[in-house]
């Protein structure tokens, strides 16, 4: 029996088989060609948001706190760094508790699209992979992710799998039960391959294709396959790969189109950029028809570069994790992180502008980062978006703006 059909049968027992799709093209109801009458479209990007482990024990609906990591047993003992580092919680969280000042930077720069990079299974149930650390939330704390609502949550990552193949199942059927959108993972490889598709009223469409590369931790056995549940591996960063994703893109791509290629590649700590890395995300804008690089895993933001005009993030950092009162790494600040506002021509793909909101992850939530701290982040931009011609400035809103080309 394939895996699609054993998760259908398994789900259906739960009463959740009739949520899960055949295909994962799109959350929205698709009104065809249009001319597309506005031609800015601004989007909401991050990277990791781990709503699992020590989170997923602060909100209303803990599930199993057991772990079965090398150090920590107990998720709650993640509560415990964190309220060790800031002080006590006020248990439990409420589910837009953990996004704090995130919500009114969403309200206010009005984004047309919401994608996150999710890091974490959401379910009750699997297996742990032997892989040293497992990621869940409860599928009951499903509304602390609504809270945010984004649009599509990147699921190609080295956490999704982290309770097996029956994990991810619950995991897709909790989101698509929830309304919220996803890519790069699903029942079969036609699935996981899919892009998500975002229609935009008048603005043409945002299509999401999501990868997970090995360098990120990605096991290659967690490859979807026909009849086969798992996550859309990127096989390695050469050219052949930048073919067959072209190939995908002109099978989707139309008019009014921008196209989103999220990748999960790369090491969790280092700032600098490897020049396969730079080779491919350059291959992606000239031969495959991609308008925006959206890359994650590094736990800290990294340098930007504005290639031909298009938006490459190679690193965009943490949002929201459990790792606070975690000692190590402090250099990095991974409790600092930025809330990426591209805007782009929707009838080029071409990069308008970005706007940043620097955070500050602090007792379980996005906060506002100060002024030094965010005089902080943009040092580190400017320092490592020099070789690539970026620079960041801080407007009287303590937001940073992005800026490329000669300097004036």
């Amino acid at each position: 029996m394939s895996d699609r059909r054993y998760f259908l049968r398994v789900l259906a027992g739960a009463g959740l088989a009739a949520a899960l799709p055949v295909t994962r093209a799109t959350t929205q109801t698709d009104p065809g060609p249009a001319a597309v009458t506005s031609a800015a479209i601004t989007l909401f990007l991050c990277g990791d948001v781990m709503t699992g482990r020590g989170i997923d024990q602060a909100l209303p609906h803990p599930g199993d706190p057991r772990l079965f990591e090398g150090y920590v047993q107990d998720a709650r003992e993640y509560l415990r760094l964190a309220e060790q580092a800031n002080g006590e919680l006020p248990l439990p969280l409420a589910f837009d508790d953990i996004w704090g000042d995130a919500l009114a930077e969403l309200a206010q720069l009005a984004p047309d699209a919401r994608i996150i990079n999710l890091e974490t299974a959401v379910t009750a149930g699997g297996r742990p992979e032997t892989k040293g650390i497992n990621y869940r939330m409860h599928p009951a704390n499903i509304d602390c992710l609504k809270a945010a609502a984004p649009d599509c949550c990147v699921l190609a990552n080295n956490h999704v799998l982290d309770w097996g193949r029956d994990g991810l199942a619950e995991t897709l059927a909790s989101l698509d039960a929830a309304g919220l959108g996803h890519a790069g993972a699903g029942l079969d490889d036609a699935a996981a391959t899919a892009p998500l598709v975002l229609p935009l009223a008048g603005r043409g469409r945002v299509l999401v294709f999501a990868f997970g590369h090995a360098s990120s931790g990605v096991p290659d056995h967690w490859a979807a396959a026909p009849g086969r549940a798992g996550i859309n591996v990127l096989a390695d960063l050469s050219m052949a790969s930048v073919d067959a994703i072209a190939t995908q893109v002109r099978a989707h791509k139309r008019p009014g189109d921008v196209v989103v290629v999220s990748i999960h590649w790369g090491g969790n700590w280092g700032y600098p950029v490897p020049a396969a890395q730079r080779s491919f995300a350059h291959a992606l804008i000239d031969r495959a028809g991609v308008d925006l690089l959206h890359g994650h895993s590094s736990h800290h933001v990294k340098g930007i570069e504005v290639y031909r005009d298009h938006l490459i993030l190679y690193g965009c950092g943490d949002l929201l994790t459990d790792y606070e009162g975690i000692h190590g790494n402090e250099a990095y600040r991974d409790d600092l992180g930025l809330m990426y506002f591209p805007r782009v021509d929707a009838t080029s793909g071409r990069l308008l502008g970005m706007t940043m909101s620097p955070t500050r992850l602090r007792r379980l939530r996005v906060n506002r980062a100060s002024a030094e701290e965010a005089a902080w982040l943009a040092e580190v931009l400017n320092a490592e978006g020099r070789d690539c011609g970026t620079r960041v400035s801080r407007d009287t809103d303590g937001r940073l703006q992005l800026h490329w080309g000669p300097a004036s």
